[in-house]
């Protein structure tokens, strides 16, 4: 069997996921997509935008997870947004 998109999509960096992202972008705003090219692109702009978004939510988990009280000690702590 074949890989599906999202699993496809899963195994992208953050870097990557986004940069592919932003080319999606910037061909569905150039309008030179046909129909049916650009609803695929969208698609798959979905995707890379709920990947990006869980990478970032993994992240800021971890920063959190390693936060340096002021005793020198590790705690956590909300990031301040």
């Amino acid at each position: 069997m074949g890989e599906t998109a999202a699993d496809d999509v899963s195994k992208l960096s953050f870097e990557d996921a986004l940069a592919e992202l932003d080319q999606i972008v910037r061909g569905l705003e150039g309008g030179a997509l046909k129909l049916d090219a650009a609803i695929q692109a969208f698609e798959r702009g979905v995707k890379l935008r709920r990947h990006c978004e869980a990478k970032l939510a993994e992240v800021e988990a971890r920063v959190e997870a390693l936060v340096q009280q002021p005793d020198g000690s590790l705690g956590t702590r909300a990031l301040e947004g």
